[in-house]
């Protein structure tokens, strides 16, 4: 947004873009999707997967709008340290799946959760079930949006409400 508060106008080499971008992702979306036969094939990789393409994948799936926009906000407020805080978690998960992941796929769990009913009881896996919903309905999904609400109106000056709705 400019300094009056008018929304920049996209040119047709923008939309174009953009365009491209969601044919291409949707296509590769597509394309594995008809090879994946059952939902472990889905959530498991069909179990060939080594740790590092696992790790590697946690990280980019924790990658959302808030951090675009939110660590963008705050690293030029304060500097280099609160993108040295994001890239830190990179080794961190790359070894908690060298370590952990062995043990989840010898156990043929899929999430956290299944593996704590295995462990323990049903009861475990209901109250994490319920704290992480509860917890990214409060946290991740509330601030995803309002985060992607903050950048849809800057690029094209829709009302945030208007953005909200469209991320949703």
């Amino acid at each position: 947004m400019d300094s009056e508060g008018i929304g920049m106008a996209l040119s047709l080499l923008d939309w174009c873009t953009i365009l491209a971008y969601f044919c291409v992702a949707l296509g590769i979306g597509f394309y594995f999707a008809r090879k994946e036969k059952t939902s472990k094939d889905y959530f498991l990789g069909g179990r060939s997967l080594k740790w590092f393409a696992i790790g590697g994948s946690i990280f980019a799936a924790n990658i959302g709008s808030e951090h675009l926009i939110g660590l963008a906000g705050a690293g030029a407020a304060g500097g280099l340290s609160i993108g040295m805080f994001e890239l830190i978690a990179i080794p961190c998960l790359m070894i908690l799946c060298w370590v952990f992941i062995p043990y989840y796929v010898g156990s043929g769990v899929f999430t956290m959760p299944q593996f704590l009913e295995r462990r323990f009881n049903p009861q475990c896996r209901y109250i994490l079930s319920s704290i992480s919903l509860g917890a990214y309905i409060f946290t991740k999904i509330s601030v995803g949006l309002f985060a992607g609400g903050i950048l849809i109106k800057a690029v094209l000056g829709w009302p945030m409400l208007y953005s909200a709705i469209v991320l949703v």
